[in-house]
C-alpha cells in the first residue's frame, strides 16, 4: 500500500476531527510549504504533539474508527485480551486523560454479555475506594460498549515484579493492605472480584495500589451454573478450579482472598505459589493447589507474622481461610506494625552502632596523634604514680618491670612508643646496660631515652655514656620536671 502523502494526511486527520482547520494552519506554517514529505508531516505532528504515533500510525494505514469513543479521543493502547481493550484517551473538551475499556466485538453483539456488562459496570461505577479504580461512565449504546475509567500512572502489578523480582515483606505487605482493603469494600457492597491477579492490580506512581475489573470475569463465564466445561474461560478457570476443589460456590468472597495470598505469596518470594501451565487439565487440577509449597520452606527469614497470614489466606479448606477481606486486613496491619516496630529498633540499633564506630574511630584517631611513652618500672606502686602522672600530660603509657623485655620491644618495631623511661632505682646496672644499647644499637638510636637514677647511684651516672636522643635524670625529681625533659627529647605530635 502507497503511504498517503502530507496532504492527503492533513485531509484525513480533519475528516477524523483529530485535527482542527487552526491546528492544521499552523502546522503548514510551521513547515513553511505543503510541499514536504508525509514522514516530515508525521514527524512534526507528532513532535509538536498535536497527535500521537499511535494515532498516526493508525491514520497512515487508512483506518477510519477506533478514534473516538463518545466525548474521548483515544491517544495510545495500553492493553488487550480476549475480553477487551484498554486504550488511553483524552476527553474533548476537558484534557482530562482516562482509560477506556471497550468490550470486543463479539461480547458487545452477544445481548447476554452486553447486559452483563453494562449491569457490572454500573455496580463498579457505584464503588469509591482509593484502592479500586474508579468507572467514571458506562456506555452501551449501539454495538458498541465501553467504560470510562481513572487513567492510572504506574505499571500493573504484573510488570512491576518483572523489574523487581520480589519485594521487601513491609512493602509487600503494604502493597497487599491496599488490595484487601480494596475487596472489603466492595464486599461490604456486594461485590466480588472473580479475577484477582497481578495484571488486575495496577501501581500508581506513588506506590498505590488499585484494582480493577470487578466483577467483569462473570462476562466471559458463559456457563449457568457452577460446572466447569469446555467453555470455561481462562479468565475464570483458575477461580472455577479453586471452588471445585473446596466446593464453595460461585463469587464466594473466600476465593478472592485465597488469590490475594497467592499474588502476597508470589511478591514476598518471586515465584509463584501455583505451577504455571497452559494446560487445561493441569490448570482443574485439585493437586495444583494441593501441592503448594509452604511459603516458610522457601524463604525461613520470613517473619512469622507474615507466614502466617499467608498461610491463612491460601489454606485449601476455606473454612480455614480469613472469612472476610475485613480479617485479612486486620492481620495484616498487625504483621505490618510488628514489622515496621522492629525495622524503627533495627535502624535504632544500627544508629547506634554507628555512633560507637565512630567514637572509636575518634579514639584511634586521637590515639594517632596522642604521644606515648614506655616506662620500665619493677615497683607497683612507682607504676602508678607514673601512669597517673604522665596520662594527665597528655601521654598514652605502657609499663614493664623488665628493661631487656622493653629492648625487645623496640627492636621488634621501633615505633612501640615514642620514648622509653628507664628507672634505675631498683633496677640498678641492668637499667644502665639497657641504657647503653639504646645509645650505641642503630636500630634503635633514635628512641629518646631518659635514665632515671637515685643519688645513692653516682656511679651509674658516672659510667653512663649519653647522647642528644638519651639521657640521664638525677631524682628526686618532680612529674613536672620528669615531663618537661620527656617533651624535650619527644618530637612535637
Amino acid at each position: 500500500m502507497t503511504e498517503p502523502s502530507a496532504s492527503e494526511l492533513a485531509d484525513r486527520a480533519l475528516e477524523l476531527d483529530l485535527l482542527t482547520e487552526r491546528q492544521l494552519q499552523e502546522v503548514w506554517g510551521a513547515l513553511g510549504s505543503h510541499e514536504v514529505s508525509s514522514k516530515q508531516f508525521q514527524q512534526h505532528l507528532v513532535r509538536h504533539e498535536y497527535l500521537t504515533n499511535y494515532q498516526v500510525e493508525r491514520m497512515v494505514r487508512g483506518e477510519r474508527t477506533g478514534f473516538f469513543y463518545g466525548d474521548y479521543m483515544v491517544t495510545y493502547l495500553l492493553g488487550a485480551g480476549t475480553f477487551a481493550r484498554v486504550y488511553r484517551a483524552v476527553h474533548r473538551e476537558t484534557r482530562q486523560n482516562v482509560a477506556v475499556k471497550v468490550l470486543r466485538k463479539r461480547y458487545s453483539e452477544n445481548p447476554k454479555q452486553a447486559e452483563l456488562f453494562v449491569r457490572e459496570g454500573n455496580l463498579g461505577r457505584a464503588l469509591r475506594h482509593p484502592n479500586i479504580v474508579p468507572i467514571y461512565e458506562v456506555h452501551s449504546k449501539g454495538s458498541t460498549l465501553f467504560l470510562v475509567m481513572e487513567f492510572v500512572e504506574g505499571l500493573s502489578l504484573r510488570d512491576l515484579m518483572k523489574i523487581r523480582k520480589k519485594f521487601d515483606p513491609l512493602e509487600a505487605t503494604r502493597i497487599t493492605v491496599g488490595i484487601a482493603s480494596g475487596l472489603r469494600y466492595a464486599f461490604e457492597h456486594g461485590l466480588t472480584h472473580r479475577d484477582l491477579k497481578m495484571s488486575n492490580v495496577l501501581v500508581s506512581s506513588r506506590g498505590e495500589p488499585k484494582l480493577v475489573d470487578f466483577g467483569l470475569a462473570t462476562i466471559d463465564d458463559k456457563t449457568a451454573d457452577d460446572t466447569i466445561t469446555e467453555q470455561t474461560s481462562a479468565r475464570t478457570i483458575d477461580y472455577a478450579a479453586l471452588e471445585r476443589a473446596t466446593g464453595v460456590r460461585r463469587d464466594d468472597t473466600r476465593s478472592d482472598i485465597y488469590f490475594l495470598g497467592s499474588i502476597y505469596y508470589h511478591m514476598l518470594v518471586g515465584t509463584p505459589p501455583l505451577s504455571e501451565t497452559a494446560d487445561r487439565l493441569q490448570r482443574l487440577s485439585r493437586g495444583r493447589f494441593a501441592d503448594v509449597v509452604p511459603i516458610e520452606q522457601i524463604d525461613s527469614t520470613l517473619p512469622q507474622s507474615v507466614v502466617a497470614v499467608v498461610n491463612k489466606a491460601m489454606a485449601l479448606d476455606p473454612m480455614e481461610r480469613y472469612q472476610t477481606p475485613a480479617e485479612m486486613v486486620k492481620d495484616l496491619g498487625i504483621a505490618s506494625r510488628q514489622m515496621a516496630l522492629q525495622a524503627k529498633e533495627e535502624a535504632a540499633e544500627a544508629e547506634r552502632q554507628r555512633e560507637r564506630e565512630r567514637r572509636a574511630a575518634e579514639a584511634r584517631e586521637k590515639q594517632k596523634d596522642q604521644r606515648s611513652v614506655m616506662v620500665v618500672e619493677s615497683n607497683v606502686k612507682m607504676q602508678d604514680v607514673f601512669r597517673s602522672g604522665l596520662k594527665r600530660a597528655g601521654y598514652r603509657v605502657l609499663l614493664t618491670s623488665d628493661p631487656h623485655r622493653a629492648l625487645q620491644r623496640f627492636r621488634q618495631d621501633v615505633r612501640t612508643a615514642d620514648g622509653l623511661i628507664l628507672n634505675a632505682h631498683e633496677l640498678g646496672r641492668s637499667a644502665l646496660d639497657v641504657f647503653h644499647v639504646f645509645t650505641e644499637d642503630p636500630s634503635v638510636d633514635r628512641v629518646p631515652v631518659i635514665l632515671l637514677v637515685d643519688r645513692t647511684q653516682a656511679h651509674l651516672v658516672e659510667e653512663a655514656r649519653t647522647t642528644e636522643r638519651q639521657i640521664v635524670v638525677s631524682m628526686p625529681v618532680t612529674m613536672k620536671q620528669l615531663r618537661a625533659s620527656l617533651g624535650k627529647l619527644l618530637p612535637a605530635s
